[in-house]
């Protein structure tokens, strides 16, 4: 005889989110108890979740958390972006994010790693793939954590598929304070432009070297079809980072454009009206590399006779400086497997 009923059943499914014939199941096994049902459950859900994990997941969500001098961002995946939208799904987003957040956790190695409410992080996880029906996967996260002098600010798109966390340390905590409403503004650039790197300076030596004999190839490829056409040729950069500008490469680029100036016929008194205009244009077309990756020599999307980093400068007086941004968008490097339909219907239906 059954040592539980109607109303046990449905306690342990409120408890646990489970069907309600897992849950008759579950309490069969316990032989009424709700503990011991729970943990059978558990159990289940955890089997359930190993199968639901070989599957890709490449959808999701990015949440963040900012508050004073700290932000975190994560990328949650799921299998479907239908799964993403559900309210079980933004339910587990936000103790996830509210769980970094309090634990300091800087990665998602070290959410997957960490405790949640008295258990591992993976068996908590594994009952949310049970309850949600698709593989779950904390892929992303990053951490800043400030002192006074630090302004710190974020911003999530609507559509929460990318989003940014900043910071930028101030000679002072009056002027951290000024500048965290500026660094929402840049997040939002972020966001919108896709930088991979704060500054030049971050690049390696042989990206850039690699970067530009691939522009060069592309560009002459390119002039090769306009030339049949008719139509202007584009311009082969020298160059395409500021890190490739040496002082020794400006100052024969100033030479040369010296010998132009005076080949014009052009008065050497005003040359130093001209030389700078003209040096600005010579780097400006021989940094592509920076104005498309690295957020500081991007054009302010808000003002674009600006870069980044020119606005940022003008706003606070050349008294702070823009330290570290992260940026996630939800699946990137992510390869899906292209399923073969067919072939499964087939093989479940031998």
């Amino acid at each position: 005889m059954a040592n539980f009923g109607p109303k046990d059943i449905k306690k342990l499914r409120e408890m646990t989110d489970a069907g309600m014939m897992d849950c008759k199941k579950a309490l069969t096994e316990a032989d009424g108890d709700m503990d011991k049902a729970v943990e059978w459950l558990r159990d289940q859900g955890m089997g359930a979740a190993a199968k639901k994990a070989s599957k890709t997941a490449a959808e999701g969500a990015i949440a963040i958390k900012v508050e004073g001098k700290k932000a975190v961002i994560i990328e949650v995946n799921s299998q479907t972006d239908f799964v993403a939208k559900n309210d079980k799904f933004q339910a587990l987003l936000s103790t996830v994010v509210n769980h970094a957040f309090e634990n300091n956790l800087e990665d998602a190695e070290a959410i997957n790693a960490s405790t949640i409410n008295g258990a591992p992080f993976a068996e908590y996880l594994a009952q949310e793939i049970a309850v949600i029906g698709e593989n779950i996967v904390v892929r992303r996260a990053a951490l800043i954590n400030g002192d006074e002098k630090s302004a710190v600010n974020a911003y999530v798109h609507s559509n929460v598929q990318n989003g940014v966390i900043i910071e930028a340390k101030c000679e002072s905590a009056e002027v951290a304070e000024a500048m965290t409403p500026v660094l929402k503004e840049i997040a939002m650039h972020a966001a919108a432009m896709s930088p991979s790197t704060l500054s030049y300076k971050d690049f390696d030596a042989q990206y850039v070297e690699d970067e530009t004999k691939g522009r060069i190839v592309a560009i002459e490829t390119e002039n090769e079809e306009l030339a049949r056409l008719g139509k202007p040729l584009k311009n082969v950069p020298q160059y395409i980072s500021m890190s490739q500008l040496t002082d020794e490469v400006l100052a024969k680029v100033e030479e040369e454009l010296k010998a132009e100036l005076a080949a014009e016929g052009k008065p050497e008194k005003i040359w130093d009206k001209i030389l700078p205009g003209k040096i600005a244009r010579f780097i400006s077309d021989n940094t592509t590399l920076d104005q498309e990756q690295c957020l500081l020599d991007q054009k302010f999307v808000m003002d674009d006779s600006k870069t980044v980093g020119e606005y940022f400068a003008e706003k606070s007086g050349g008294k702070a400086e823009i330290t570290r941004f992260v940026r996630l968008e939800v699946g990137e490097g992510i390869e899906v497997e292209e399923e073969d339909f067919a072939a499964e219907v087939a093989a479940q239906m031998k």
